[in-house]
This record gives C-alpha cells, sequence and structure tokens, in this order.
C-alpha cells in the first residue's frame, strides 16, 4: 500500500519527526489490548502483524489482527482535560502508524491533552467474520475503554474526542455517526458518541463518484450493496447528534476527493452541528501534521479547542 505524500512533506516528516523523538522519551506511554476475547474474530495461524518503515521514515503496520491502544499521557495530567483516540489511515490496508498516529498524539501531549493512538484491526476475510464492522469495533472500544476509565486516566469523561486521518478518518467519522449502535459488548450502557470529533483529509462517501475506491474495497468489497454503500457513506448519516466537528484538507488532494469533507460539512450545517473546515490550497494527501511552516494547521486546531471549552475555559 503506497501512503500518498508529496516530496516537500516527506522531507518534513523527517525533520520534524527526529526532533519529535529526541523530547518524546520522557512522555508516559501505555499499550493495552482492547479485549480479553477479539469479537467477530475467527483464527488463522499463518496471520502475522508486519511492521515496515519507508524511506522517508513513515513506519506502515499491516495484518493487524490484536488491536491495542497505546496512552500518551502528557506531563501534567489534568482531569478537566479531553482524551482524543487517534484513528490512523492507511486506505484500510496498512496503518500510517507514527505519521498519522504517534506524532500527532506527541504534539496533543504538549497542550495538555492525553492521546490514545488506536491500532485497530485491518479489514479481512481471513481473520473476521464480518469485515465491514471490525474497525468500527474498534473504535468503539476504544472510545469506551476511555471513557470507562476517565479517573484512573485523569482526564474529562464527557470530553471524549475521536481523530481520524485519510480512511482512518472514514473510521472516525463511521464512529460520530453510528454510535447509536453497539458493535462491542457494553453492559455499562457507556456512551460510545465521541464528544467531537477531527478529520484530517478524511475518506467520507462510499457513493462511486466520490470515495476512495482502495478504502471502500477492503472494507466492504468489491460488489457491495447499495444499502452497504448507502450505510458506510457518512454525509448521508449526519444527525442533529453528530458530535462538533473540525476539518482539515488540501484542495490539489488527489488521492481523496476534496468533496468528501465538503459535502460533511454541509451535512454538519444542515443539522446545525457545529463545525469548522480548513482547506489550504495546496498540501496534497497525507501530509499528517506537517503542513504550512508558517501557518501551521495543529495550531488552528489548538484554537478550535480552545474556542470550544476542550482546552479550558470556552472563549
Amino acid at each position: 500500500m503506497k501512503i500518498e505524500i508529496s516530496k516537500t512533506n516527506r522531507k518534513k516528516f523527517l525533520i520534524l519527526s527526529f526532533l519529535i523523538t529526541i523530547v518524546s522519551f520522557s512522555m508516559a506511554q501505555t499499550t493495552i489490548p482492547l479485549y480479553k476475547e477479539v469479537p467477530n474474530s475467527k483464527p488463522d495461524k499463518d496471520y502475522e502483524q508486519k511492521s515496515d518503515t519507508m524511506s522517508y521514515g513513515v513506519i506502515l503496520i499491516s495484518n493487524v489482527s490484536v488491536p491495542d491502544i497505546t496512552i500518551f499521557k502528557p506531563e501534567h495530567p489534568d482531569k478537566n482535560k479531553p482524551a482524543v483516540v487517534i484513528c490512523p489511515g492507511g486506505g484500510y490496508a496498512v496503518l500510517a502508524y507514527n505519521l498519522e498516529g504517534t506524532e500527532v498524539a506527541k504534539i496533543l501531549n504538549s497542550w495538555g491533552v492525553t492521546a490514545v493512538v488506536l491500532k485497530y484491526r485491518l479489514p479481512s476475510d481471513k481473520i473476521m467474520k464480518d469485515k465491514s464492522i471490525g474497525p468500527l469495533q474498534d473504535a468503539q472500544r476504544a472510545l469506551q475503554y476511555v471513557r470507562e476509565n476517565a479517573a484512573e486516566l485523569n482526564v474529562n469523561p464527557n470530553m471524549i474526542g475521536i481523530m481520524g486521518f485519510s480512511a482512518g478518518g472514514h473510521l472516525a467519522s463511521t464512529a460520530s455517526t453510528h454510535f447509536d449502535k453497539a458493535y462491542i459488548s457494553n453492559p455499562l450502557n457507556t456512551s460510545l458518541r465521541p464528544d467531537f470529533s477531527i478529520l484530517g483529509y478524511p475518506v467520507i462517501s462510499f457513493s462511486d463518484s466520490l470515495t476512495h475506491m482502495g478504502s471502500r474495497n477492503n472494507l466492504v468489497g468489491t460488489n457491495p450493496t447499495q444499502e452497504v454503500i448507502h450505510n458506510f457513506s457518512n454525509e448521508l448519516q449526519v444527525t442533529e447528534k453528530t458530535p462538533p466537528t473540525f476539518l482539515v484538507l488540501a484542495s490539489d488532494d488527489k488521492t481523496v476527493n476534496p468533496k468528501n469533507s465538503i459535502n460533511y460539512y454541509e451535512a454538519l450545517l444542515r443539522n446545525k452541528v457545529p463545525v469548522e473546515m480548513h482547506i489550504f490550497q495546496n498540501g496534497g494527501h497525507g501530509f499528517g501534521t506537517h503542513l504550512l511552516a508558517k501557518n501551521d494547521w495543529m495550531e488552528i486546531l489548538k484554537h478550535w479547542m480552545e474556542h470550544n471549552g476542550y482546552l479550558g475555559n470556552k472563549e
């Protein structure tokens, strides 16, 4: 699976990831499995997780069959601050684990936010009874775990957000629009609704004209019914209960049509859901946090979080 990232962004990623790595060793990290028994699974003894580091520094993880979360705690945890579950992208074929996961977590930590990087199962008929719901189950379980353990994690249980990039953005938007149905065991009836969502150049629609076909094929197969296409076209699933949303993308994205985000934005407006969207002229696809040295979009995100009271008093 090729991750689309421009040469300029590759250079930025190499430099910035090196600098972040230097200061990250002091940050507390804990990795835990999501389940005692993975739901919706079937055994395949030959199916093994793989990790490859590309020449431009991006770590790609594939063949995930045992999902987990890695919790990154800020230096000074604050029970009034949020936690954010991060879903890396990769076309539902791989996970761009550092570019759209751990590097994002470290920036959130610097704002006092607890970050939870989700290594979700990648859809496969080899290891899943129904591959279309596997990633969503893991996203719901991550949200459930963080909310139920908010006191131990020292976070606000009413500020559990979700963040996703590309296909991870599809997963995050699915979690943000399909939360009324629990795809996992939920004996405490814990809310599976994210309190806010952050979507970076996301796949939103599964319609033929808009979708990233590789992501759609990997999640629901090459011949999905119209009902399945409609169900996973998240611009069609927005209601007034969909959480407040921040969207960021580039207008020259040649991998995921920008209309994915635009249509989602318009659906949120129609349903009177608070939403903010930033479309940069250039940046392509797969820029992670590394876009515009003089106008870092993560700083814009930080302001949005402050404005909505997620980082302290609401502006």
